[in-house]
């Protein structure tokens, strides 16, 4: 893992992520189509297509909708319900102080 800090659209810490760099450079380099994306039968992050290609966006934080269904559509396997919901407030927190 990296410990320099890797902003995303939606507010994932992609440095605290063990999938960064030896399966994946992240969400923004790829262009919302990082390693996970073939596990759940998508091309694209909808979160990243919603906010950059669709809105135009640089981060959910400018969204209106934040948080939106597309948050809440896949959830890591890895974690539990409490540390999924965790883990989305943690990226509202962080998305909210980018505004």
């Amino acid at each position: 893992m990296q410990s320099k800090k890797i902003e995303t659209v939606c507010g994932y810490s992609c440095s605290d992520c063990d999938h960064l760099d030896a399966e994946c450079r992240g969400c923004n380099p790829l262009r919302g189509k990082p390693f996970w994306t073939q596990f759940v039968g998508i091309e694209k992050c909808p979160i990243f297509e919603c906010c950059v290609e669709m809105r135009k966006l640089p981060h959910c934080g400018r969204c209106p909708d934040l948080i939106c269904e597309r948050f809440t559509r896949f959830k890591d396997p890895g974690m539990n319900d409490e540390e999924a919901k965790a883990g989305l407030l943690r990226m509202e927190k962080e998305l909210r102080s980018r505004k």
